[in-house]
């Protein structure tokens, strides 16, 4: 299996991060990407600060796709995941899982973005009207992770 994971600091583009996924591949059935977005939160957030663990964030993440790959017969998995000050409008992650069906791609890349979004080793804070606070974890987040649990 193809495995792509870079914690990184500069912005991404999707076409040219998911091409070599699937290039020269005739037996792949399914392509799923997730960008996820800074919001701006109602013009209260001017940017949101991420940090990690370097080396820690790259391990945890590297388990949980394989974890995925154990789960879901994947072609291709790729996570990006970006850090430092990120304006709302500007990409946060990227996930993409390759597969033969669409179902397994959809659930793989489901259960990777509910571990990023709950469980993955960064920090965020927020700058503008809530400048310095440090985001916490949503309820409804906590929630959809269950479901990959037991």
């Amino acid at each position: 299996m193809l495995t792509v994971l870079r914690v990184q600091k500069e912005p991404f583009d999707l076409a040219t991060e998911i091409a070599p996924l699937t290039a020269g591949r005739s037996d792949i059935g399914a392509l799923v990407t997730f960008t996820g977005l800074c919001r701006d939160e109602q013009g209260a957030l001017s940017a949101l600060e991420i940090e990690h663990y370097p080396g820690m964030a790259e391990k945890e993440i590297g388990r949980v796709i394989t974890q995925a790959a154990a789960r879901w017969p994947l072609e291709a998995a790729l996570v990006i995941h970006r850090f430092g000050v990120i304006r709302p409008g500007e990409p946060i992650v990227l996930v993409a899982t390759v597969s033969r069906h669409r179902s397994e791609a959809f659930a793989a890349a489901e259960f990777l973005m509910d571990y990023l979004k709950t469980s993955a080793p960064f920090w965020k804070k927020q700058h503008g009207d809530k400048a310095g606070a440090w985001v916490e974890a949503k309820a409804e987040d906590d929630a959809a992770a269950k479901k990959w649990r037991g």
